[in-house]
């Protein structure tokens, strides 16, 4: 049986169970060897409205933007407007000199200065000491105050400075946090390229790779394309969910690198695709296949690997901007040792096997997304019809 026939028989029964306990709707492409072997859509973008997903239905990419905030970046790399190991500071000064939140064993909180700089690879690896909003730590809340009112307000590089005014959570290097980096790095990508970080994207990745629906905003004639975001709650009813799409509108100038883009399935297929065959598609070169190598390296420390410790990712190391994957037993994985991607916060899933050359793209529009449950099952399933 080929593998397209099995994926048929496997992978569109689990998506229609997985509808059952979480998304209205969702979508799956498969490509392997320039072939596309599943592509389906499943379900609703708009349950009141008993509006069907189709092939071009636009999703909330949300974090499964950092892989193209890094091959951006990674493009720049290769033009030696960077190295890894320089200095954060010296392409954006306003990181010269950080302070870092400690505390002793009693919960004491001090300030003091880092052991040393951020270096631009720290971005790539979460390894700043930036971290997201929360209510952990001192850096958590004080980034917290800074993000609630960034959509509305801020530009990357404004971004850049209020989080640079942010004593980090720890010094940089030493431990891995997930956290702003990226939307740092897309300020880093402003300034080394003089051009805003939405038209770096449009004019070198998302033109050349014919992606016309990838986007930080939508356009009024799309709209109508855009899946409604359901919450979900604990008994399974699924409620319409608009209060995170402010960014979304024209006029907004937040560009995050970490989150902010929207796409179809059709569109990150191709820019998957690309990944999964070495950089290049159809006569559009981004990377050569040994940048994307590295892309695709654990680069944590043994302790950055303790801290990088989210039970569905084990098995799992972390590269530039993606999981990767080091240890199948560890992760009960049947999948190739490198194979690598992200996630997006609701439920989108990326999966890049550079040995099959094969590229999975998964979208939902879920809060929460289910992933430690819905994510493995796609990946043991696809992996499990290939031969």
């Amino acid at each position: 049986m080929n593998p397209s026939k099995r994926l048929n028989e496997r992978l569109t029964p689990l998506l229609k169970s997985i509808m059952e306990k979480g998304p209205a709707g969702c979508a799956c492409t498969v490509v392997r060897r320039g072939e596309v072997v599943y592509q389906e859509t499943h379900g609703y973008s708009d349950l009141e409205k008993k509006k069907e997903i189709t092939p071009d239905t636009i999703y909330r990419i949300y974090s499964m933007t950092k892989v193209i905030t890094c091959t951006a970046a990674l493009m720049l790399f290769e033009k030696g407007l960077f190295l890894l190991n320089d200095p954060l500071e010296e392409y954006l000064p306003e990181f010269k000199n950080p302070q870092v939140y400690r505390y002793n064993e009693y919960g004491a909180r001090s300030l003091s200065s880092a052991s040393g700089p951020i270096l631009v690879k720290d971005l790539f690896t979460m390894s700043s000491g930036l971290t997201y909003g929360g209510d952990s730590t001192e850096t958590e809340r004080q980034t917290r105050a800074i993000m609630e009112n960034a959509a509305a307000t801020e530009d990357m590089r404004a971004l850049s400075k209020a989080l640079a005014s942010v004593p980090l959570a720890f010094d940089p290097g030493t431990h891995w946090k997930y956290g702003t980096s990226h939307d740092v790095l897309a300020a880093l990508i402003e300034v080394l390229c003089g051009r805003t970080f939405g038209d770096f994207l449009q004019k070198e990745i998302f033109d050349p790779l014919g992606m016309t629906d990838t986007s930080f905003r939508i356009p009024e004639d799309k709209r109508d394309r855009l899946c409604t975001m359901y919450d979900r709650a604990e008994d399974g009813t699924l409620t319409p969910n608009t209060r995170m799409d402010a960014h979304y509108q024209s006029g907004s100038r937040y560009e995050s690198g970490g989150g902010g883009l929207l796409s179809t399935i059709g569109d990150y297929s191709r820019f998957a695709q690309l990944l999964a065959k070495g950089g290049e598609l159809d006569g559009v070169r981004l990377l050569s296949p040994k940048t994307i190598q590295l892309m695709a390296t654990n680069h944590l420390s043994p302790q950055q690997l303790k801290d990088f410790n989210w039970p569905h990712m084990r098995g799992y190391g972390y590269g530039l901007g993606v999981r990767v994957m080091i240890d199948p037993a560890a992760g009960g994985i049947n999948g190739s040792i490198g194979e690598f991607g992200w996630a997006g916060l609701a439920g989108s899933y990326l999966i890049i096997d550079p040995k099959e050359e094969l590229s999975v793209v998964y979208m939902q529009q879920l809060l929460p997304s289910l992933e430690p449950y819905i994510h493995p099952r796609l990946r043991a399933a696809i992996y499990g019809a290939l031969d």
